[in-house]
């Protein structure tokens, strides 16, 4: 059986590829390897797990406020993005080839949005400590919490032949 011919990247692919590497060296953009993700945008760039930049069928796609999204779109510098299912997404935007020269500004700005938008990191580092005991659920909770008990506290409630 002859093996399937390699497929090349296109242009648009290296372009990305391009800017991809460009954003990879600023140290808010999360490492590839944490990427593991499929389906939606598992090709993008993300900040602190976030997704806000990736290629899509020969575009740039770019999450934006809604605002900017819809001033790009009457500009006629992008669109907003439709996945495919016809539900056009309010803050992303989606930029053809034609548009290269804005690929690095608007990924830039995307960057920052994403910035702007993530969640606090927690303050303290989350503890390590077990959580104490707790009785199992069911009818034989009565009896775990009597058996940690002392003998005679149990013998008192339960009685000297212990729970049925």
């Amino acid at each position: 059986m002859a093996a399937k011919p390699t497929r090349q990247p296109d242009e648009t692919e290296l372009a990305f590829a391009r800017l991809a590497e460009t954003l990879s060296k600023d140290p808010r953009v999360d490492p590839p390897e944490m990427a593991r993700a499929q389906g939606f945008g598992s090709k993008g760039l993300k900040f602190a797990r976030k997704l806000f930049v990736f290629h899509s069928k020969g575009r740039l796609v770019v999450k934006l406020p809604s605002d900017r999204v819809a001033a790009l779109a009457s500009s006629g510098e992008g669109m907003p993005f439709d996945p495919g299912h016809g539900r056009v997404m309010k803050e992303w935007a989606a930029m053809d080839f034609a548009s290269k020269a804005l690929w690095l500004r608007l990924a830039r700005e995307a960057l920052e949005f994403a910035a702007r938008n993530a969640p606090p990191k927690p303050n303290r580092p989350r503890s390590t400590a077990k959580r104490p005991n707790r009785p199992p659920r069911g009818n034989d909770h009565r009896a775990a919490l009597l058996r940690r008990s002392s003998p005679n506290v149990m013998k008192t409630i339960v009685g000297p032949e212990g729970p049925r």
